[in-house]
């Protein structure tokens, strides 16, 4: 695994984006987010990351040492965790209960660190590492909403699909800015698990939905002309 991330970066990041993919979404179809399996291998995956980014000393480059020093220059922070209880903007309501509502919160929060790692994480720094900033940000985010295409053979309506694409790749954009310019992916992975958990106690009202999908693009953009104006954590 060093030797592939050495030699070839990018592959390394796609290849961990494409098992993620594929192995997650069939147990998601198989058993759901309740099911200790789905937690199991999402356990598997965050285990084979952490290792991975600590055997080789790689949480500066990835931005897991903290949150920036000044946080008072990070105020713009305050508004993606804001957005980020859309979910709850409707009201709550249980999708589980019990102990399956247990499992499906961590693994919600679980599903924020691995994809955060492996789509801003392994992806755009590889890309970022060919010294092309815009590709690297387009990319990241385009690969990051497109993906949940996969969502389709787990058994997800068409609409419901392109809809989750659609704020997917809003969200993708900003948490891509955020991490670049921040240098630290922590804020990311808080905020994303937050949307990702979040959607097991909100109700599900399609108006809402819609809005807070159109706020997501909103903000999205106006969150990304504001950040490229800043300039970058050292």
């Amino acid at each position: 695994m060093r030797r592939l991330y050495e030699k070839k970066e990018i592959l390394f990041a796609v290849l961990w984006i494409v098992a993620y993919c594929v192995v997650i979404t069939t147990v998601k179809g198989e058993f759901g987010y309740e099911s200790v399996w789905m937690l199991l291998g999402l356990i598997v995956f965050t285990a084979g990351i952490v290792a991975f980014v600590k055997t080789n000393r790689l949480e500066d480059k990835y931005g897991l040492k903290g949150f920036p020093k000044n946080m008072k220059k990070y105020l713009f922070f305050i508004p993606m965790f804001i957005l980020a209880t859309g979910n709850l903007w409707d009201g709550f309501s249980l999708s589980y209960r019990g102990v399956d509502l247990l499992i499906a919160t961590f693994s919600m929060i679980l599903v924020g660190f691995v994809e955060e790692m492996i789509f801003r994480g392994f992806l755009f720094k590889a890309m970022l590492g060919n010294g092309k900033v815009v590709p690297a940000i387009i990319v990241s985010a385009l690969t990051f909403g497109i993906g949940h295409i996969v969502n389709l053979f787990a058994g997800q309506a068409s609409f419901d699909t392109v809809m989750q694409v659609i704020f997917a790749v809003s969200w993708g954009f900003l948490f891509t800015m955020v991490f670049y310019k921040s240098g630290s992916l922590i804020p990311c992975i808080i905020a994303h698990s937050m949307v990702d958990a979040f959607s097991l106690y909100g109700k599900d009202n399609e108006l809402v939905d819609m809005i807070y999908i159109g706020v997501t693009i909103l903000v999205a953009v106006i969150y990304c002309i504001y950040l490229g104006r800043l300039k970058n954590e050292e």
